[in-house]
């Protein structure tokens, strides 16, 4: 696959202002996408052979549109609009909405694709385009490099009679809420649990609340007055510090955190011990197999720990690792023919319900099993026993680069050999943003921080000599 100049592992990312996340390359790519989706809808509705026509309503294509709570996002909505209906196609505005629910309503609509204007956890200083197909998955390679593509030609509007139109969906949050209660049994009920909702100040500030609350929980909330500018600033699933204090001072069952665009979730317990997506996966896959639901193995990543591979071992469950990012879970989901997947931030997909990571959807299938189980969260994860871990990120420009240096390579063939056959240690340079994330897993916790801040060091050093 060639290198992509602006789609990273998951869309275009970067901070707001700087190119390409400025307005004018945004209405570009708006128009880039429409001129796209032009084409492929044109083929697809072409007579084949002498066979009958397809018939389609709709002259144009139709793309879905939704955002989180930064206040970038009002600058970029409107680019896009005007991009894709210069283009030719039709829009539909959802405004703030978590990225599952996009992805959900690009397919309930029948729309030709969704865009999500969002950055996902980082702060409101940056946004990204996110994309997914009308069956409401991220888009393929193909087509991402074909959109890659249209953006070098001269931008260009349709005739006035064939420019598309934009309205918004006024019912989104209400739809978007009850798919979300549809994936779990009709008489599934949260009464009598106590749960705290840390929403980020982000796009599922309005849905959470009511799904979990027409369910039947009592519900408080932390973290769902976005102002355009507080969204994942010291709350939300990358600093659930807030939610902890918080699930204690309720005398809560648990609490559910979501980060800013909603399709990655953590929970706390109800003495404030906060855990992740390893902890949700294992748990959600020993309900499942109990209940003779589990198909396919369990797809974590190069980051899942040791002991959830060991816990679900026992169970005779087996884990296939994914290369980091939610995109690559689905992958080897759909590869292996598995149905629960997930990383350790809390990007968790259950595809007997939905087709990519759904915070709410996750929560849900997690209070199902304990509801079912008649457990608390601590009861049921009793059987997960995790290795110690350290990661520690570099932040510095050139760290990637560093990951190539003899220096760099060095120390980490030395780790390796320390660990070998009692640990683990993965390098991994991030996809949208300039750091190195160095994680090392190994029974002594004290040998595990010397060596990762050793590593750690190793690439700092790395990359100040490269800068």
């Amino acid at each position: 696959m060639s290198e992509r100049k602006y789609f990273g592992t998951d869309g275009i990312r970067g901070h707001v202002g700087t190119y390409p996340i400025s307005a004018d390359f945004i209405l570009r790519l708006g128009r880039a996408v429409g001129a796209v989706l032009a084409r492929r809808r044109a083929a697809d509705h072409r007579p084949a052979g002498s066979g009958p026509e397809r018939r389609d309503p709709r002259r144009h294509a139709m793309v879905v549109i939704g955002k989180d709570t930064r206040v970038s996002g009002y600058m970029f909505e409107s680019a896009l609009e005007a991009g894709l209906v210069a283009s030719g196609a039709d829009v539909r505005l959802l405004g703030p909405m978590p990225t599952p629910g996009v992805a959900y309503l690009t397919r309930s609509l029948r729309a030709d694709a969704g865009i999500v204007i969002s950055a996902s956890h980082n702060p409101h200083q940056d946004n990204g385009i996110k994309f997914f197909s009308g069956h409401g998955e991220k888009l393929d390679d193909a087509l991402e490099a074909e959109i890659e593509a249209e953006l070098e030609a001269e931008f260009a509007t349709v005739a006035s009679e064939a420019l598309g139109k934009a309205r918004r969906v006024d019912d989104a949050v209400t739809r978007y809420a009850e798919f979300c209660k549809s994936t779990v049994s009709d008489d599934f009920s949260l009464a009598g649990l106590r749960i705290v909702l840390d929403c980020a100040h982000g796009a599922t500030y309005q849905v959470a609340p009511k799904v979990f609350t027409d369910l039947g929980a009592e519900v408080f909330t932390i973290g769902a007055e976005p102002d355009g500018l507080n969204i994942n600033r010291e709350v939300g699933s990358t600093a659930p510090e807030a939610l902890a204090q918080a699930v204690v001072a309720r005398g809560a069952d648990l609490g559910i955190a979501f980060d800013g665009d909603g399709d990655r979730v953590r929970i706390v317990d109800h003495d404030g011990t906060v855990t992740d997506g390893d902890d949700m996966l294992y748990v959600i896959a020993r309900h499942w197999k109990q209940k003779g639901l589990l198909k396919g193995p369990v797809v974590g990543t190069l980051m899942s720990n040791y002991g959830l591979q060991r816990a679900l071992r026992q169970m005779d469950i087996a884990l296939v690792r994914a290369n980091v990012g939610d995109r690559y879970v689905l992958q080897q989901l759909k590869e292996h023919g598995g149905l629960l997947g997930g990383e350790t931030s809390g990007h968790v997909l259950c595809l007997d319900r939905f087709t990519t990571g759904d915070g709410i959807v996750a929560a849900l299938a997690l209070l199902e099993a304990l509801v079912g189980e008649g457990e608390t969260f601590a009861q049921a994860r009793a059987g997960l026993t995790k290795l110690p871990q350290t990661m520690l990120n570099v932040r510095a420009e050139g760290a990637k680069a560093a990951l190539g240096s003899d220096a760099v390579k060095q120390v980490l063939a030395e780790v390796e050999s320390v660990l070998e056959g009692r640990g683990r240690v993965v390098l991994r340079a991030s996809g949208t943003e300039p750091l190195v994330r160095v994680t090392i897993e190994a029974a002594d916790a004290a040998e595990v921080d010397r060596l990762a801040s050793r590593l750690a060091e190793a690439v700092k050093s790395a990359a100040q000599a490269l800068a």
